[in-house]
């Protein structure tokens, strides 16, 4: 998908001669007009009669509520008497082509009168939308069972549902020159910092682009830091998990068209908590936050430390293990580090097949294709027994990690780190950790450092990190003020 730096100029297949509708009110005159403005087969235009006078509605098929649209016109052809005081009430009034254009584009119906220099918006739209679905990405135990959807009104309705406060507002943008995209800043108005909202409105105010079409589009644009490997934005398809990060005075994105939010600022932290862990016990969800954190160390550095044993610094392995690590590469005729490439790329590819294929052929390929695979390449003296249990303890702690754009980086990232695991054995492994802490310390998410709360330290913080306290020394301070 090719998008321009800067906004294309619009192009016209038509040129009218003035801004306005034809000021004589001829309706085949302005007939035409809207005819030119949308030559699509989809245009809808309804011929009827008001006063003796011919009359025209226009409207976008299935963007509009036809419903509403019937009732209008039987109210017009009934009411006799008051018909003008009706349909002033009922619309607004326009000459300006620009806004009828905009005013069709946006699900409104408009009518064209003979005679009348002015054409009359009636709002009637009514966008397709699913119904609420269960999440498909974020999954829970013990969470809410609904998701965002692909409205923005609904998306906000779904938050109010879960924060009733008068304190609990939005701010809407519009973005995009040609297919304008609605952005809707949401925020607790009290609990917010100033400064983060005055810096997310003027993030998303300078994005200068044709259009976005979803969350994830936008979340990019408004990154600092594009080329580094972890992601400094969270998208979310969950309403109690957006509610909760409003509660702690982040700012909430909302996206017209996508079923999916932004949530800023953000930590590394926040990509290791999951929604289930606020509805289980402590000592439970403080066990399954460490298992994630030994996770990650397995995912980035599990296959860099078997190269640099094996290469380099076998002489730290216990002579039983190590006899049966050189039994089981005797017939291998590669290095380390093309076995570890080789098993990796495969299972890339077999995870990527995966996901491109349906749900009950993805898990055969899945389960039975990373079997057949790895048991043939070790039969084929390609890799080595070893190999395979490093590979596959790999993988499986990479699906741990709750976040799905923390754990593709945590994959890209296991690959320069086995290099330099096999050019310089564990000293590599220290330089490159070194590389990734300084990375990540110069990293921030506007002006919150994105190592909180760990540098600079936080203590209060430390209490919902990779430990989770009980919920009522947690929210002791919420607790103290209900009580008041």
């Amino acid at each position: 998908m090719d998008y321009p730096s800067e906004p294309k100029k619009r192009l016209r297949k038509f040129n009218l001669r003035s801004s306005v509708i034809h000021t004589e009110g001829n309706l085949i005159e302005n007939q035409n007009i809207i005819q030119r403005i949308f030559p699509t087969s989809d245009l809808v235009k309804k011929n009827l009669m008001i006063r003796d006078k011919q009359a025209m509605i226009c409207y976008l098929c299935g963007i509009v509520d036809e419903q509403k649209i019937d009732q209008f016109i039987n109210a017009i052809s009934s009411n006799t008497e008051e018909i003008e005081l009706f349909i002033t009430n009922k619309t607004v009034r326009s000459n300006q082509i620009l806004d009828i254009e905009t005013a069709i584009l946006e699900g409104k119906s408009i009518l064209l009168v003979d005679g009348d220099p002015v054409a009359y918006v009636y709002s009637t739209e009514k966008w397709p939308h699913r119904p609420y679905m269960p999440p498909s990405i974020d999954n829970s135990l013990k969470g809410s069972k609904i998701s965002f959807v692909e409205t923005e009104q609904a998306n906000i309705a779904l938050l109010r549902r879960f924060i009733k406060s008068r304190d609990f507002q939005t701010k809407k943008i519009e973005i995009g020159n040609e297919n304008k995209s609605t952005i809707s800043i949401a925020y607790i108005d009290g609990l917010v910092d100033e400064d983060l909202l005055a810096g997310v409105e003027q993030r998303v105010s300078s994005i200068k682009l044709d259009s976005i079409i979803n969350a994830n589009h936008l979340a990019q644009l408004m990154e600092r830091n594009p080329f580094s490997p972890f992601p400094q934005y969270l998208t979310s398809e969950r309403p109690d998990v957006a509610a909760t990060t409003l509660l702690e005075g982040k700012v909430v994105l909302i996206v017209d068209r996508s079923s999916e939010v932004i949530i800023l600022p953000i930590n590394f932290a926040i990509f290791f908590k999951s929604m289930d862990d606020y509805s289980t016990r402590s000592i439970v969800a403080s066990f399954n936050r460490i298992l994630r954190v030994v996770a990650f160390f397995l995912t980035i550095f599990l296959p860099g430390i078997y190269i640099a044993i094996i290469s380099f610094n076998y002489e730290i392995v216990p002579l039983k293990l190590l006899l049966s690590i050189g039994e089981s590469r005797a017939k291998v005729p590669f290095d380390p580090l093309f076995e570890a490439v080789v098993m990796e790329i495969t299972l890339e590819m077999l995870r990527e097949a995966g996901i491109r294929l349906p749900s009950p052929i993805s898990t055969t390929v899945g389960v039975v294709g990373g079997i057949v695979i790895g048991q043939a390449a070790v039969q084929a003296g390609i890799v080595s027994n070893i190999m395979v249990i490093v590979v596959a303890l790999t993988a499986i702690s990479s699906f741990i990690i709750p976040n799905y754009e923390m754990a593709s980086s945590l994959r890209i990232i296991r690959f320069p780190i086995m290099i330099m695991a096999s050019l310089f054995g564990l000293i590599g492994l220290i330089v490159s950790t070194m590389v990734l802490m300084i990375h990540g310390l110069s990293l921030s998410s506007y002006n919150k450092p994105y190592t909180l709360p760990f540098f600079p330290i936080n203590r209060d913080a430390f209490k919902d990190t990779f430990i989770r306290v009980p919920l009522k020394y947690l929210w002791k301070k919420q607790n103290k003020h209900s009580e008041e």
